[in-house]
Parts: structure tokens; C-alpha cells; sequence
């Protein structure tokens, strides 16, 4: 089974769906007679997974931005898509046992599976074991992290966040783990306390931007405080 994507779709169905799931994007058109050759034996070999890599088709001749977007000069075209990035491709048909090759190898390993497990299981036993795996995952990491958090280890969360790059998950984790130690009753409060000390006071300035991070965009007062942090620094 494959979905029919366009230019409209090709974010959700494919680029996103890809951070989770390996992605076939099948490139073809109607007057291409090798397309119709490849498309059922592509169908076969990702039904075959039991939906671990799907198959999405795209039609070039009604959706031309994705065509360029992908650089295709002949068709069939096919890419493998991991976490929105291409990892593998070819172009032309080719034997059923080349292209059921190419869509298996796409599966995850049983260290990747080992992985997802021990990630899932969520324990810090198992987030730990994760990490023996792979030290830089940051589903492990946050995961640790929060636990870490919540049994008042905050700096050996900082620590642990510290071996990968800052993302918008790490920061929330780190600004808990920072403020781990702190009471805080009323955020209101609290930032109308420490707005009068962000510019000289360096500590007073990580503790607001760190309840604002707790805080998080969707509370309607976050946009508000953030502007009067920069009235007061700049």
C-alpha cells in the first residue's frame, strides 16, 4: 500500500513522518512505462515490513516543486527519507530482488531495536543502558534528565545535557535542573522580584529566562515577560 503525496502533503507525509518511520518517496508519472514496473514491486517489498518503512508516491507532472526539490532529471526516482534527510536512492528500474534489497536495508537493526526498547522502557536503568548504546541520544538524555530532575540531581542533569547540543528540549530539562533547588509559589511574582536585578545580577538574570522556559510559549505571559527582560537589558 503506498499514499498518494503532494506539494501540499509532502511535509507531514513525508519530512515529518520520517523523524519516526523510513520513508520511500517513489517519483513517477503516468506516460512512464518503467514506473509501472517498479511501483508494485516497491508496494510489495514495503508492505512486506508491516508498515517500518512506508511508501509514499509522488506524480511529477502534477506536483513539479517536489520534482526539483529532489533534482530529478529521469524518472523513476526513488529516495529513502531518515529524520527528513535522503540516505539512499536510485534511479531507473531495477531487479525485485535489488529494490527488495533497498527497502530492507532500510530496517532498523537489532541494536536500533535494542535501543528503542530500553528508551521506551523509561526506567533509569534502561535509560542508562540506552546510553551505553548510544551515548549521544537525546531521547535517552531528556529522558534521563527529567528523571534526574525529579529525584533532585540537578547537576548531574546539567552534566548529562551538557554531552549534546543545546535544543529547545534540553533547555527545558537544564532550566528545571537549575531551578531544582528553588521554591517557586508564584511565577508572576517571582519574575516581578527578579526583574529588578537581570541587569547587574547574572544569577537573577538565568533564573528569569529559566521560568520563562518552564513557563513555555503557549502561556500568554511568557511574550510579555520577554520583552520587559529586554526593556531592562537593552
Amino acid at each position: 500500500m503506498s499514499i498518494d503525496v503532494t506539494e501540499a502533503t509532502f511535509q507531514t507525509e513525508v519530512i515529518d513522518r520520517s523523524s519516526t518511520t523510513p520513508v520511500i518517496v517513489d517519483l513517477w508519472a503516468p506516460w512512464c512505462g518503467p514506473c509501472k514496473t517498479i511501483g508494485p514491486i516497491l508496494e510489495r517489498a514495503t508492505d512486506a515490513t508491516n508498515g517500518k518503512v512506508i511508501l509514499v508516491k509522488v506524480n511529477v507532472d502534477e506536483n513539479p516543486g517536489i520534482s526539483q526539490a529532489f533534482q530529478v532529471q529521469s524518472i523513476p526516482a526513488v529516495y529513502a527519507l531518515k529524520d527528513g534527510q535522503v540516505v539512499d536512492g536510485f534511479v531507473g528500474a531495477y531487479p525485485e530482488h535489488v529494490i527488495e534489497q533497498f527497502v530492507q536495508s532500510l530496517l532498523p537493526t537489532e541494536e536500533e531495536n535494542a535501543l528503542v526498547a530500553l528508551i521506551e522502557a523509561g526506567d533509569e536503568t534502561s535509560l542508562r543502558a540506552a546510553l551505553e548504546l548510544e551515548p549521544g541520544n537525546e531521547d535517552a538524555i531528556v529522558a534521563l534528565g527529567d528523571l534526574l530532575v525529579l529525584s533532585s540531581r540537578g547537576e548531574e542533569a546539567l552534566a548529562l545535557l551538557a554531552r549534546i547540543p543545546e535544543s529547545e528540549r534540553t533547555r527545558k530539562v537544564a532550566a528545571a535542573a537549575r531551578l531544582s533547588q528553588t521554591v517557586i509559589d508564584d511565577y508572576d511574582a517571582q519574575l516581578t522580584a527578579l526583574l529588578t536585578r537581570v541587569k547587574a545580577d547574572e544569577e537573577a538574570r538565568q533564573e528569569f529566562v529559566d521560568i520563562l522556559e518552564l513557563m513555555g510559549n503557549d502561556d500568554p505571559r511568557t511574550a510579555g515577560y520577554r520583552k520587559q527582560l529586554t526593556a531592562r537589558l537593552f
